[in-house]
């Protein structure tokens, strides 16, 4: 296979993935309008505030010791938490950036 025959190839998959995902993706979500994106960013902001805050308090409370185990527990699902929200939104990004999405400006 030549160099051109393997971009064209390159060039067909790129566009199926594109149809693929825009005809599987579309149809469940609504129509994207800025305001209908902002419960989205409240929920990650939500995630990150309950994170850091946690952090927060856990210093308060221990006086210079090192959290227990199940205070620890409860930071990591917190953060887990936080993470998941935050890839989540990175692939609603990904989804509008390559127009699997109907956006309305």
């Amino acid at each position: 296979m030549s160099e051109l025959d393997i971009n064209r190839l390159l060039l067909q998959f790129e566009k199926a993935v594109r149809e693929i995902n825009r005809e599987e993706i579309n149809p469940k979500i609504p129509e994207l309008k800025l305001e209908g994106l902002n419960p989205v960013v409240q929920m990650v902001a939500r995630a990150r505030a309950r994170y850091l805050k946690g952090l927060f308090d856990l210093s308060n409370v221990l006086d210079g010791e090192l959290p227990a185990p199940e205070q620890i527990k409860k930071l990591k699902s917190l953060r887990e938490t936080y993470e998941e929200l935050v890839e989540a939104s990175k692939a609603l990004e990904t989804a509008i950036e390559r127009g699997y999405l109907d956006v309305h400006a």
